[in-house]
This record gives C-alpha cells, sequence and structure tokens, in this order.
C-alpha cells in the first residue's frame, strides 16, 4: 500500500485571524518524498523554532504553545520542528517514526501509535523469522508434545521479544538506534515469496540532531572517533543502497547547519538538502497576533504595540517566532511599548547569537553625505547615480561597490554616510573565517540564511583584502572556500537588489579577480582619493581643520599659506591637524593666530608611509570603473600604463608586497 500524498498546504479556519502560510520548506520537502526524487533529506536551518500546525479549528496564544503532545495539542498551535512533521506526515499509509538523541523511538501512525507499533513488529518478525503473526491460533493448536508447532510459536514468542527488546536498547545508544531503523527499512521494502509487502505503510525517519549524530568533524572520517564513524559507516550504506533510494521509505535528518552533517552523506547523489528560513513576514503576524490574543483571552496583559501588529511584523525581519515571542512577552511583563529600538535590539542580539559571536556587528552610522568633507565630484556621484541604483529592486539594482584609495583617506567615513542615506540594517562582517574545520561553511550557510530574513541589507566589510583572500592553488583551503562562497553571493540573482556589498580596502589587487569582475563588485570600484593641493575639496578640509583654533573662517590667502605649508595631505591628517590645532588653542587659552597654526602646520612631520600611499593610489587609479571620478577624466591608455609601470617598479622594490 502506498502512502496518501502529504500534504503541502493548510486551509484556513474561518474567524482565526491571519493565517500563515505553510512553510516552503515543507512543500518542497512534500514534492520531493511525493515525487520520490530523494529519499535521504537533510532539514537544516532554523529546525529549532516554533511552526504553525492548524486543524479545523484555531487555537491562539499560550494555551496553544503551552501544550505537551502532538495528539494533545489544540487545534491551531505552534509547535516544534518535529511536531510540526508528525503533524502533516501522519497520513495513512505512513509510519513515521522520531529518533531522538538521547530518548526512545516514537512512533505515530494514523489511527494511534500503538496499532502502529504492533503492524511495525509482525512486519519485523515475518521479515526475520518468517514467522506469520496471523498464524498464532493455528500454531497453538499445533502446541502440543512432540508437535512441530511448538517449535515455531516459541520462535514467535522469541521474535516478539526480540523486536520489543531491540526497540527498548536504543534509549542513549545513537548508533544501534540508527542501525535498527536501518534494518526497518529494509524490512519495510522487503516483500514475501509472493510479492506481497511485509509493511502495508512507508517509513518516514526523522532523525533529530542529525549534526550532532553524524558530525562532519574535518572532514576526514578516519579522524571520526570509532562511534561517530560507525554511525557515518551505518548511514553511508543505508542511503547509497539502490533499494533504499528506489523504494517509497523516507529519511530526514535535522541540523542546524547542512555542513554540520558529515559530508559522506551530506553529499550522497541520492540525499537533497532543504532549508528551513526564517519566518516571513506574514507567519510573523499570525504568531503575534496569535500570541496577543491567547493572553487576552487568558485575562493578562499582552503586549503594547504602538504602531500595530503589521508595522511589527514588517520591523521585525530576521527574528525567530522564538525571540520575537521573547521580545513580545518582555514588553507585557515591563508595560512597556514595543518601540523601534527594542525591536533594532532584538534583531541585533538574535542575529549576533545565532551568527556567533565576534562573527558579525551592527553599525548605525549617524552622519550623511552632507558632514562630508570634500570629495565633491564623488558625492555628486553617490547622490545621483549609486544612491539610486543601490535603492532599486530591478535589473538596474547594484549588488554592491568596492572601494579603493590609500589608507587614511576616508572611505570607511564616506561610505557610512552612503549607508546611513539608504536606512537599511548595515551588517557588519568582523570575523568569519574559523580556525576549525567547517565552521566557516557553516557560519556563511547562517549568513545567508540571515541575507534572506532581513529582506533588504547592507553588508559593511572593512579591510575586505585580509577577509577576502583569492582562490588560487596557493590560497589555504578554507580561505579559498570562503572567498568562492562570498563570491557566489554575490552574484546570486536571488539576492540582487536585497543585499548591498561594500568593500572597503586600500589594497583593491589584494582581492580576488573574481570578486571584482562585472556582475558583482566589479560593476563598481570607485575611488577615494587626498585632495589635490590647491583645489576646492583640499580648501574645505583645511577650513575645517583651521578654522576652531583661528576663531573664525580662513580667508583665500590664509587657505593659500596654509595650503603652501602642509603640502600634499590626507583626509585623516587633516584630520590630526584638527585635533593639533585645537589643543595648542586651549593651551593658549584662546584662538590663534595665523602665524601660529602656519607654524604648528610646518611642525608636523607625515609618517614614513609616503611609497606605500602612492602604491595604493595607483591601484585605485587602475582598478576604477568610473573614468568621470579619476583625478583627470581625459587619462589615456597611456597614461594608464605608466601607473602600472610606477606600480610594478614600488612592488620591486618591496612597496605593496
Amino acid at each position: 500500500m502506498e502512502a496518501e500524498t502529504l500534504p503541502d498546504d493548510a486551509v484556513a479556519a474561518p474567524g482565526a485571524g491571519a493565517v500563515p502560510p505553510t512553510p516552503p520548506f515543507f512543500r518542497e520537502l512534500a514534492g520531493v518524498i511525493n515525487a520520490g526524487t530523494a529519499r535521504g533529506i537533510v532539514l537544516a536551518g532554523e529546525v529549532h523554532d516554533l511552526f504553525h500546525l492548524r486543524d479545523a479549528t484555531d487555537a491562539t496564544g499560550e494555551a496553544a504553545s503551552g501544550a505537551a503532545a502532538v495528539g494533545e495539542r489544540p487545534a491551531g498551535a505552534w509547535v516544534p520542528l518535529v511536531d510540526f512533521l508528525v503533524g502533516r506526515c501522519s497520513v495513512p499509509g505512513m509510519l513515521v517514526l522520531v529518533a531522538e538523541l538521547n530518548g526512545p523511538l516514537r512512533l505515530h501512525a494514523h489511527g494511534g501509535a500503538a496499532a502502529g507499533w504492533e503492524r511495525l513488529r509482525d512486519a519485523w518478525v515475518a521479515w526475520r523469522g518468517g514467522v506469520e503473526p496471523s498464524d498464532e491460533d493455528i500454531l497453538a493448536q499445533l502446541a502440543e508434545p512432540g508437535k512441530a508447532g511448538v517449535n515455531r510459536q516459541t520462535r514467535l514468542r522469541a521474535l516478539r521479544a526480540q523486536f520489543s527488546a531491540s526497540i527498548a536498547d536504543v534509549v542513549g545508544k545513537p548508533t544501534v538506534a540508527l542501525e535498527l531503523l536501518r534494518q526497518l527499512s529494509l524490512c519495510s521494502r522487503s516483500r514475501r515469496p509472493g510479492g506481497e509487502a511485509y509493511l502495508a505503510e512507508d517509513l518516514l525517519i526523522l532523525v533529530e540532531a542529525a549534526d550532532l549524530t553524524l558530525p562532519a568533524g574535518d572532514g576526514d572520517v578516519a579522524r571520526l572517533n570509532p562511534a561517530d564513524r560507525h554511525r557515518v559507516a551505518v548511514v553511508e550504506d543505508w542511503f547509497a543502497d539502490p533499494g533504499f533510494a528506489n523504494g517509497r521509505d523516507s529519511v530526514v535528518l535535522l541540523a542546524g547547519s547542512a555542513s554540520g552533517v558529515h559530508p559522506r552523506v551530506a553529499a550522497l547523489p541520492t540525499v537533497r538538502t532543504i532549508s528551513v528560513d526564517a519566518p516571513g513576514r506574514d507567519t510573523r503576524l499570525a504568531f503575534l497576533e496569535s500570541l496577543q490574543r491567547g493572553r487576552e483571552a487568558a485575562g493578562r496583559p499582552a503586549a503594547r504595540l504602538p504602531r500595530g501588529a503589521a508595522a511589527l511584523a514588517d520591523r521585525s525581519a530576521g527574528l525567530s517566532l522564538h525571540a520575537l515571542r521573547e521580545l513580545l512577552l518582555t514588553s507585557a511583563h515591563a508595560g512597556e511599548p514595543v518601540d523601534d529600538a527594542a525591536v533594532v535590539a532584538a534583531v541585533e542580539r538574535f542575529l549576533e547569537k545565532k551568527l556567533g559571536e565576534g562573527v558579525v556587528g551592527f553599525s548605525k552610522p549617524e552622519h550623511r553625505l552632507a558632514d562630508v568633507l570634500g570629495n565633491g565630484r564623488l558625492k555628486a556621484f553617490l547622490r545621483d547615480e549609486l544612491l539610486p541604483r543601490f535603492r532599486s529592486t530591478g535589473e538596474d539594482a547594484l549588488p554592491g561597490a568596492a572601494v579603493a584609495g590609500p589608507i587614511g583617506g576616508g572611505k570607511t567615513f564616506i561610505f557610512e554616510a552612503v549607508a546611513a542615506e539608504l536606512g537599511l540594517p548595515v551588517l557588519v562582517l568582523k570575523n568569519i573565517r574559523s580556525q576549525w574545520f567547517g565552521q566557516t561553511d557553516a557560519v556563511f550557510e547562517k549568513l545567508r540564511a540571515v541575507l534572506v530574513s532581513l529582506g533588504k541589507v547592507v553588508i559593511f566589510v572593512d579591510e575586505a583584502d585580509t577577509q577576502f583572500g583569492g582562490v588560487g592553488g596557493d590560497s589555504h583551503a578554507t580561505e579559498r572556500r570562503l572567498t568562492g562562497k562570498v563570491q557566489q553571493m554575490m552574484s546570486d540573482p536571488t539576492l540582487r537588489g536585497r543585499v548591498i556589498w561594500l568593500l572597503m580596502t586600500a589594497r583593491i589587487e589584494r582581492l580576488s579577480a573574481d570578486i571584482r569582475r562585472p556582475g558583482r563588485v566589479g560593476d563598481l570600484i570607485l575611488p577615494v582619493l587626498d585632495p589635490e593641493p590647491g583645489s576646492a575639496d583640499a580648501a574645505d578640509f583645511l577650513r575645517w581643520a583651521a578654522e576652531p583654533a583661528l576663531g573664525a573662517t580662513p580667508d583665500d590667502a590664509a587657505l593659500a599659506e596654509l595650503s603652501a605649508a602642509l603640502g600634499p595631505t590626507s583626509a585623516a591628517a587633516f584630520g590630526a591637524l584638527r585635533s593639533r590645532l585645537g589643543a595648542e588653542a586651549a593651551r593658549a587659552g584662546g584662538p590663534l593666530g595665523l602665524d601660529a597654526v602656519v607654524a604648528v602646520v610646518r611642525d608636523q612631520l607625515p609618517a614614513d608611509i609616503a611609497a606605500e600611499r602612492r602604491y595604493q593610489t595607483l591601484q585605485a587609479l587602475l582598478n576604477t570603473t568610473r573614468r568621470a571620478l579619476l583625478p583627470d577624466p581625459a587619462v589615456t591608455e597611456d597614461d594608464r600604463a605608466a601607473w602600472a609601470v610606477e606600480a610594478a617598479a614600488l612592488r620591486r622594490a618591496g612597496i605593496g608586497a
């Protein structure tokens, strides 16, 4: 008998408020199982969140989320993933077995677990011993001294006892549990001599904590401990068996990260990985309305939502339902409204916890482009072209930009202002490279899930050349994988218009050529250069640096004298000069005269980094993708060739190495 087709959608109950849609992962899972395209499935991602399991009627709030076993839950409960899968998959013709890491095997069947266990036991007994439980009455009649039926009846009882003992023996023994489940799967697809299946139903086996049961380790199965290696071998043999692949039983491995499951299992061609993504906006709305209704029905205070449930659902993108519940209950207990600051803080705490401490941070730049000094042509370009294309979600949307220029040129400050102009969440990548094998892959897997859940977001990467290396043979394997995954995300069409990459680097040439190509941040590589002495940009910086110490705005003559004393200077050097002049004015007890300011300027000596900064400037000039942003837009190919020659000479001298 074949199982009924798994339902991939739920029916809304009237009068229940917002109805959450069926999670996308379950639609995909049902399609895979119904079509038989894979029998081994890894469900990875938000496997510890809550999911809506509904029936003919709806229930709300804490009453729904506080019940015990699936069968005892009120209809419309928000339940853990295993309970959700059991509730949706326990259809006629299918037995659902749940294997816990340290618990007993649990069976769920349409019509009750007891009858399901009996059918599974009878099939196993007939398969293992060739003794049909249906013959028990006949065997009992034959059980007389000297009759052969005595041996067969004894054999039947022994096999039943052996089955019960095997089921009981798996508690706390994951290796034993997996081997028993493999045997039950083999029994399920085996047939009697007459061609009839031993088990009428199909099996759906759910294995919890698969990343702990079948750990990836460093990828080398030989370096796993013996117990882990044994389990990997059992499941690999099981999933690679053509009989299993062509059968009707399915095994679902639940894991927080797909890369946490050993590749000898997860990478099998017969295994499919399905992502369990963070809840979408409609699901969040249904959950928070359900929780609010439940508390009100129980006579308990609900959270105060000044802008309403729909607005909170919009602003809480990225939160799991557990995190959203914590936010609402904290508000209800404290009697404080759930304002924007509380939501932002909750999202940041949750995502930092999810991705790991020190991996990401959130930036809240307060300054805007109007606060950026100088850089007149660049600011006009940012306002007129860059920001509109960053805001777009259509074909003209940019995946991001790389920003090159010498150290101290103001790259980070300028593009923090760009991020502030966009008004989007700014995710700052700090340290995504891990010392542990496979951990970098797990971080990136979670990062992608975060990006999808946040909607539109800016990823800000300072010192990008140290975060992302190369993909050549001389690069470390972890570095190659890391850079490859970054490149894939940058050009992923599903993320275009949703994720904006801003890569800051003074060493643009060290970024992978694949990152710098068109279609990734190579669509736009921008130079941030020092202001030319005597230019309007340099005058802006000089006024800013000298005005507080002078107590007045310097006139053109004063600017010319200061410029002659200062020479070529970076944005960072202007900042240092302003700070020193302010200190000198404070020590003098009032504004300084022009001669005193000039004396301070002449006393300033730059660090011996001019050659390094010149090399970085040349690389920015060579890599920029906008002629209009070069110091001289009329630059020729001969000029560019001369830059390349000069850069090569500096490199031979050990600069930029």
